[in-house]
């Protein structure tokens, strides 16, 4: 005779993505009604504003509904799947029964929920439970519709009791956010030996992103890293509550009406995802910054030679990756950010002080199929001008395929936009807030230019620094452009001062 089960049906409920984004939309269910999964098995994939995430359920037994078809976009708590769990009783097998289908599943269901309830942690929370691998996927197909959600009972978090006990190392692991278990994950870090700076005690990403900051450091942990850290906690809260009171003008207006009125049709696009949070950054940081914009023209007749030079010199030990001229450009602007240290920094007004960072961040302007994103190559001082432009091809392609990870996407502490690949001579580019300053590249066009005292046909081009004038005024602004402009003008300028 099979043993009998007592059937518990949890709710699990879209988690907390991290990064301060309140909603994701459904891209692929990975898991069927009457699928039996495991504790941390991925179930369902979805797109945030910021990258495509995998979302693990933190219980053991079989799905019984889910909700949300493909396409549909959720708020962050709201509910995804419900799971049956259960372990062997001495009562009949009824509950279950009913939840999958009113009869008894045959015997390999029956093993595969008991052990997926065995290993279940009990909690609920995305990041509590068992590290073990996920088991392969069973289906058992019900014979009459799942029961509706309403039924499922509420799951409270767990208690700080609960949550200190975690931190002792006596329990599970307190992290709630999957990206911040998949980060901790492909860096080999150790979550257990941190210590949560969350509610509670639970672990967030800028933990990680701390611990991996003093590991590449050895023993050391700059304060620069911790204000950079605090900064940009604090812009992504402050994101987040515009775009929260954006909506909630924008629903009040038009509950009173006052909608304006146009006349004949009219196309209406929601401002969501990638695009919306984009318009949100980048009309605050009109509104904060008092931003002004320098600009120089500049003979990269030999920057290009420079660059022709490189490549033609490619080996196989070099694989036949050429250098991009982005990459040039990144290198200049590092080692201009060097000698110009003060437009890599942000302000603080709550605090009053400007925060200069020791660590160059360098974000670029990239223009996909989901809008305008801004990947950052990291630690860019430290980087050599061939460790550069194989990072931004990376970051290039993980763009164009929409895999950037949060992390990949934040942090950054200076931006390079090449807007001459739209084929424009100039720009006036907004601020990357809270990021001080940006340089913007036109394209590289052949001109009469006056070289060595006669004219002559020469690939000029356009550079412009837009920057912050509570960080700087127009000497350091107007310093750092000519010294950029000297870099593509006379390449060997570069490799006298590094």
């Amino acid at each position: 005779m099979a043993p009998a089960f007592d059937v518990n049906s949890l709710e699990f409920k879209l988690p907390d993505l991290g990064e301060g984004l309140t909603e994701a939309e459904v891209v692929r269910w990975l898991v069927e009604v009457g699928d039996v999964v495991a504790v941390d098995q991925p179930v369902v994939e979805v797109e945030t504003a910021k990258a495509m995430v995998e979302v693990p359920c933190p219980y053991g037994g079989v799905v019984t509904a889910r909700f949300g078809e493909e396409g549909t976009e959720l708020p962050v708590g709201a509910p995804l799947l419900t799971v049956a769990v259960g372990a062997p009783a001495e009562a009949g097998a009824g509950a279950l029964e009913t939840t999958i289908g009113g009869r008894a599943p045959e015997e390999p269901a029956e093993r595969a929920l008991q052990t997926a309830a065995e290993e279940s942690s009990g909690n609920v929370l995305v990041g509590y439970g068992t590290a073990a691998a996920p088991a392969r996927r069973r289906r058992v197909r019900p014979s009459r519709p799942a029961p509706q959600a309403a039924a499922a009972p509420r799951v409270e978090p767990p208690a700080r009791d609960q949550v200190a006990s975690l931190a002792r190392g006596d329990g599970p692991i307190p992290v709630i956010s999957p990206l911040v278990r998949k980060l901790a994950r492909e860096n080999g870090v150790d979550l257990r030996a941190l210590v949560g700076s969350g509610p509670d005690g639970l672990i967030t990403r800028a933990d990680v992103d701390a611990a991996l900051t003093a590991d590449r450091a050895g023993t050391r942990a700059t304060d620069e890293d911790a204000d950079r850290t605090r900064v940009a906690q604090a812009a992504v809260r402050e994101d987040d509550e515009l775009i929260r009171e954006s909506r909630a003008a924008a629903r009040h207006q038009v509950a009173a009406g006052q909608e304006p009125q146009h006349a004949g049709a009219v196309s209406r696009h929601a401002l969501t995802g990638i695009r919306g949070l984009v318009a949100d950054k980048m009309a605050r940081s009109r509104r904060e910054i008092p931003e002004a914009t320098c600009w120089v023209d500049a003979d990269a007749t030999e920057l290009l030679a420079a660059r022709k030079a490189m490549n033609a010199a490619l080996t196989e030990r070099d694989g036949g990756r050429k250098v991009s001229l982005l990459a040039l450009l990144a290198r200049i602007s590092v080692a201009a950010l060097t000698r110009f240290p003060m437009l890599n920094s942000s302000v603080d007004m709550e605090a009053r002080e400007v925060r200069q960072f020791a660590d160059i961040h360098l974000g670029f302007a990239a223009q996909t199929d989901r809008g305008l994103v801004v990947p950052v190559v990291r630690h860019s001082q430290t980087r050599t001008t061939d460790s550069i432009n194989a990072e931004l091809i990376r970051l290039t392609e993980s763009a164009r395929t929409g895999t950037l990870t949060p992390g990949e996407l934040t942090g950054g502490t200076f931006t390079l936009n090449n807007y001459g690949v739209f084929g424009v001579d100039g720009s006036t580019p907004i601020i990357n807030h809270p990021e001080a300053a940006m340089l913007g590249v036109g394209r590289i066009v052949p001109k009469p230019w006056v070289h060595q005292g006669e004219l002559a046909v020469r690939h000029v081009v356009q550079l412009s620094l837009t920057f912050d004038h509570r960080v700087c005024d127009g000497g350091t602004a107007g310093g750092f452009l000519r010294y950029v402009a000297d870099c593509v003008e006379h390449p060997a300028v570069l490799l006298r001062s590094v």
